[in-house]
């Protein structure tokens, strides 16, 4: 096994590790155990889902600025969330705030119309990719059109929502992710062999003898299922997806051998970083983790085009 690989993931577990230590104040076990290590366990696995939907979606539509919010996953799950924060305020359900359940449920019902649409046989992924956009720029419309009509106390908590927040006391959230995660990481790793040969086109893939519907529509399904239950439980958080995957690239390559399991570890581990971060940014307050994503990721997002230009002209 490459050296590079084992030291990457040796990296991403250590920061995993180190994290719920960083923090002001001394040592306070409820702090550490209640506060601190459910954050952290929850900005790995939203960070890693993230970032493996990313190298998915990127590796799908062949497309290297593909997003989980491409299929309209995000704008879905903000709806819902809206919705139900403008219609039920903070009530309940099972424990869980309607909006994070809302939330979720637009996230699937979004995705399910655009996965109807790629299991169309005439279907490409252009077209796919289209029809999300399109779904997403509704949503988003729709969701304006809410908070509009909405009050000041629940557009606040809107806007708040919007922003990403990891922070928690306990593990329920953790224990509600954990199983949502695995199914949708296991089915979107599960195929490498087929996103590869989808990553030099549909044709091409289709000459290896790949299922494009069947491989398309399990990958959609699952990035959707992983995405959504992160942006209903957490808000939609920013670049991650973009940004994680073409770090992978650039430092370790492109086979999806490496490309798929490393964006998962790597994923988790910059989110975790950017929730530390936004825990230590500002004395005495904390900075919502979707303004340090999009802060970090939108200058690297630049330098990573610009260095892929640099290398294209030589």
């Amino acid at each position: 096994m490459n050296v590079r690989y084992v030291l990457a993931a040796f990296l991403a577990l250590g920061v995993l590790i180190a994290a719920p230590w960083l923090g002001a104040g001394g040592w306070d076990e409820f702090v550490f155990w209640q506060l601190r290590v459910p954050r952290t366990l929850m900005a790995f696995l939203v960070g890693a889902t993230m970032g493996l939907a990313g190298a998915v979606y990127q590796s799908l539509f062949a497309n290297p600025l593909a997003t989980p919010s491409t299929l309209g996953t995000t704008a879905g799950a903000a709806l819902g969330a809206l919705a139900a924060l403008v219609i039920f305020g903070q009530r309940q359900l099972l424990g869980l705030p309607l909006a994070v359940l809302f939330a979720f449920v637009g996230a699937l019902l979004v995705t399910v119309v655009v996965v109807a649409i790629a299991l169309h046989g005439r279907a490409r992924m252009n077209d796919v990719l289209l029809a999300g956009i399109a779904i997403s720029l509704a949503a988003g419309a729709l969701a304006s059109g809410l908070q509009f009509t909405a009050d000041l106390m629940s557009t606040f908590q809107a806007v708040r929502w919007s922003l990403g927040n990891l922070a928690q006391v306990g593990y329920q959230k953790v224990l509600i992710l954990i199983p949502l995660a695995a199914v949708a990481g296991a089915l979107m790793l599960a195929p490498l062999r087929a996103l590869a040969a989808l990553a030099a086109g549909e044709e091409q893939a289709f000459a290896q003898g790949v299922d494009v519907r069947r491989v398309r529509s399990i990958t959609l399904g699952a990035g959707a299922l992983g995405v959504g239950a992160c942006v209903a439980l957490c808000g939609p958080i920013a670049f991650v997806g973009l940004i994680v995957p073409h770090l992978v690239r650039l430092g370790l390559g492109a086979s999806r051998r490496v490309l798929l399991p490393l964006s998962w570890l790597w994923g988790g581990a910059f989110l975790v970083v950017c929730d530390v971060v936004s825990r230590l940014a500002v004395a005495g307050r904390e900075v919502p983790v979707g303004v340090i994503t999009a802060g970090l990721g939108a200058p690297l997002l630049v330098w990573l085009i610009a260095h892929q230009n640099r290398r294209w002209q030589r």
